[in-house]
């Protein structure tokens, strides 16, 4: 099949999949749609749970594997929205829907260039393609609960908005709750330690802290509160008040280093990490994938945003069709120009790294 037929054929199930809802953990319907895609190309596939993946034709086990991963689940549409977020709408170049630019440009993109090599021999690398679940709720049963399933991989392209440049690092994210506790009492006594007021410094303790090392491709580690919250009635002063901080992690640092040092520095009287496994990730400049980017003239960058990257340990490049700044946007939208770009583009690059 040629490239434009399969961009055509890709972008007809992208209207599909816009049309058809799949919010993290309710993806039933659009894994059923990806599975028509591989019934028709007579591509054998296998599904776990709602993740959908394949393996190209001549699978060597003795050769390294590259996986090509996006997802078919999206949030919510806001409510600012005024076009059908169901409605895959055609206008002045633009596909509208949910789900178009994140990430539906870059899954159909990925499935059309996965099916373009498949049935190719003497490949340098295999190729693993994975559609999968929950990842914008970063769900037990998206992309991490696959990687004990497919074969071991070595490299990944996850499939994200990045206007088709390489997104070469990926900052990971450490959600803490925090505790600042004081003496609980009746508010017309006096009180020096009020939880509220020895809240204060702590704010500004987050606020002025900043951790020594950064990085050329992430920067700096940035740390934000919030939420928070205290206190049931007027005239009492609570016992405690709760933070939440999010921390956005540069590759300089593991997230258990991030906890240990905030569990050492912070005057919290309590700070407890939700998770630790969404570690940053990133990619050597000098790896075949990035250098054949970087002969095609694409640009490097260090992406703030997680994606299923996080999950990853094997080296990963993050690099898709469409615009981050789109994401979760009302009217969310992706330009068919992008995809037909995405597929050439993503053909290109592994032409001139699995090809022997």
């Amino acid at each position: 099949m040629t490239i434009e037929k399969l961009t055509e054929n890709a972008i007809s199930l992208l209207k599909n999949l816009i049309e058809t809802q799949s919010f993290s953990q309710e993806e039933e319907k659009t894994a059923k749609l990806i599975e028509g895609w591989f019934l028709e190309n007579e591509i054998p596939f296998k599904r776990t749970k709602n993740n959908i993946w394949a393996t190209n034709k001549y699978f060597d086990e003795s050769k390294p594997t590259l996986l090509l991963n996006s997802h078919h689940d999206t949030v919510k549409p806001n409510s600012a929205y005024t076009k059908n977020p169901f409605k895959a709408i055609v206008e002045d170049g633009k596909l509208y829907g949910l789900g178009s630019n994140d990430a539906g440009g870059c899954l159909v993109s990925l499935i059309a260039t996965f099916t373009n090599f498949y049935a190719q021999e003497n490949l340098k690398y295999n190729l693993v393609i994975v559609a999968s679940a929950e990842e914008e709720n970063s769900g037990k049963n998206g992309l991490n609960s696959m990687l004990p399933i497919i074969p071991h991989i070595d490299v990944a392209i996850v499939g994200e908005p990045t206007l088709m440049n390489l997104a070469v690092a990926e900052k990971g994210l450490v959600v803490f709750d925090a505790v600042v506790a004081g003496t609980p009492s009746h508010a017309a006594h006096p009180n020096t330690n009020n939880s509220i007021y020895n809240t204060i410094e702590v704010l500004q303790w987050f606020k002025d802290f900043k951790f020594e090392k950064t990085s050329d491709a992430l920067g700096d580690v940035k740390m934000t509160v919030t939420q928070i919250a205290a206190g049931s009635q007027h005239n009492v002063v609570p016992a405690h008040v709760d933070l939440v901080v999010d921390v956005r992690v540069n590759d300089a640092y593991s997230n258990q280093e991030i906890a240990d040092i905030l569990q050492e520095k912070s005057p919290c009287t309590k700070i407890t990490p939700r998770s630790l496994r969404l570690n940053s990730s990133a990619i050597p400049i000098d790896h075949d994938l990035v250098k054949a980017g970087i002969a095609m003239g694409r640009e490097t960058y260090g992406s703030p945003t997680l994606s299923d990257q996080a999950v990853l340990t094997c080296k990963s490049l993050k690099l898709g069709p469409g615009d981050s700044t789109r994401s979760h946007s009302a009217n969310e939208f992706i330009y068919l120009a992008e995809i037909e770009e995405g597929i050439k583009i993503y053909v290109e690059l592994l032409n001139r790294v699995i090809i022997k």
